[in-house]
């Protein structure tokens, strides 16, 4: 029969973000058939019994599992990607899967000028047509186009004035009236202009720019994206890490983790820390599991603590 402790430890390689390796080597090796069919009778959650009392896989937890082998394989590949290519197959990837718009806005909004440019590139080369041409609305249109100036010059009578300009038209009609200007403001201006706006804003109306904006889910990700992007991250990254957490949730920890491994993961960790009240590493090592774990918490630490 085969030992609790080991019952309980091979559910738990079996759950989580990707799986403990390790674990279903050394315990399910080991096993002889008596102690193998223990499991499945102890285990209801993965396995179900027909009425001729036949033990088979959960087709649920088959098609979980397959992606949880899949993790580590996908994050490496994504690691080792230029980042003009990961940054174009994820835009078509999101086009075609959903669309998930989120993700669009992300790459949009959180990758330099030239970084963009060279992710469009990519798209060419990838896919024989632009990224223009896949996306039907008009801000992501914008926002994807845009190659924005990158120096360090804020004008600050011009950020105030546009930030008063952004408050008449949130506060008078709730966007439904005067959206061009918006995006015209959200998708050309530099990300220290949007930056002086966004705090002009909030001493203009005593809230900031995102917090207006729940009405307009993508508009307040474009915000978040642009004005406050390690809070951004660190949101997505909380939601990948829950244990109820939906599939499109998961697939957040990796895309987060190795497109700002070299970029902003210090500040995003420590927005994270500051936020939740745990450590980034320590929840991932709560939630994730094997050799996927070990290679985020080796990307993770990349940025020192």
């Amino acid at each position: 029969m085969a030992a609790s402790d080991d019952v309980g430890s091979l559910a738990r390689a079996f759950s989580g973000l990707g799986v403990d390796e390790q674990a279903l080597i050394s315990i399910l090796g080991k096993w002889h058939p008596e102690q193998r069919q223990h499991f499945r009778k102890g285990t209801r959650d993965f396995f179900i019994e027909d009425e001729r009392q036949f033990e088979r896989w959960n087709d649920r937890h088959i098609l979980q599992l397959r992606h949880e082998f899949l993790r580590l394989k996908d994050a490496i590949v994504m690691w080792t990607m230029h980042p003009w290519e990961r940054d174009a197959r994820l835009l078509k990837e999101a086009l075609y899967k959903g669309p998930r718009y989120n993700v669009l806005v992300e790459i949009a909004c959180t990758r330099s000028s030239e970084e963009l440019l060279g992710a469009r590139k990519a798209y060419h080369s990838l896919f024989d047509h632009s990224i223009e041409e896949d996306v039907a609305f008009h801000l992501l249109v914008a926002l994807l186009s845009s190659y924005r100036y990158e120096g360090p010059k804020v004008n600050e009578e011009t950020a105030k004035l546009e930030a008063k300009i952004l408050s008449d038209v949130i506060r008078k009609n709730g966007l439904k009236e005067d959206k061009d200007v918006v995006i015209r403001i959200l998708s050309t201006r530099s990300k220290l202009h949007l930056k002086a706006i966004y705090n002009h804003y909030k001493a203009i109306t005593g809230n900031y720019l995102d917090e207006d904006l729940e009405g307009d889910t993508r508009l307040k990700e474009t915000v978040q994206c642009l004005c406050t992007p390690e809070k951004y991250f660190s949101q997505v990254l909380d939601e990948s890490l829950r244990y109820n957490a939906d599939e499109i949730s998961k697939e957040a920890l990796s895309r987060v983790i190795v497109s700002r491994a070299d970029a902003d993961m210090k500040q995003i960790k420590d927005e994270y820390h500051g936020k939740y009240g745990v450590t980034l590493p320590k929840k991932i090592e709560e939630v994730a599991n094997g050799n996927y774990r070990d290679f985020l918490l080796t990307l993770i630490a990349r940025s020192g603590e």
